[in-house]
């Protein structure tokens, strides 16, 4: 006995206009000139600082100072991550994600491990441990405040942001 099979393709409009949306590359000049912002290139450089001024010495012989490595370059590369999202506006092409509030999240989240890392960092510091470099680490103790301060302010601008969403 003869089967008859009965093919149907259909075509998705989600591919086609996946394709068209991701042909053109939109860029945000405001985005620096808000006070977000400017408080993110500010985490960027010096987050940078700090890790590079740990970096520099034999933090590897004491825990603490891996500890500050950790986070210092953890945030930085995600902070790095974010301002390219936000330059971008690929927050705008993913709507599916909350972007506020990871946003929140985010910043909250580096607001208090940034904050724990410099009070380790601060706390850890001695002439009696290590004379050739506590300058260094006691400059990236310091910046590491800095960094915590900028972070700080973004979690609460993330948090009036994620407000405003949540209360429409």
């Amino acid at each position: 006995r003869p089967r008859s099979h009965t093919v149907t393709t259909t075509s998705s409009s989600f591919t086609a206009n996946l394709s068209a949306s991701s042909s053109t590359l939109a860029y945000d000049r405001e985005f620096l000139r808000t006070l977000p912002g400017l408080l993110m290139v500010t985490e960027i450089v010096l987050g940078l600082l700090v890790w590079t001024l740990i970096a520099g010495t034999e933090y590897f012989l004491y825990p603490a100072f891996g500890w500050v490595m950790f986070v210092a370059v953890f945030y930085w590369v995600l902070t790095v991550f974010f301002l390219i999202i936000y330059m971008t506006m690929t927050y705008t092409r993913i709507p599916q994600v909350p972007w506020t509030t990871v946003g929140l999240c985010f910043n909250g989240s580096a607001f208090i491990l940034y904050l724990i890392a410099a009070i380790v960092d601060a706390a850890s510091v001695t002439k009696e441990l290590d004379s050739h470099n506590y300058n260094s680490w006691a400059a990236s103790s310091f910046f590491a405040f800095v960094v915590t301060s900028c972070y700080a302010g973004n979690t609460y601008f993330s948090f009036i942001s994620w407000r405003s969403r949540t209360l429409q």
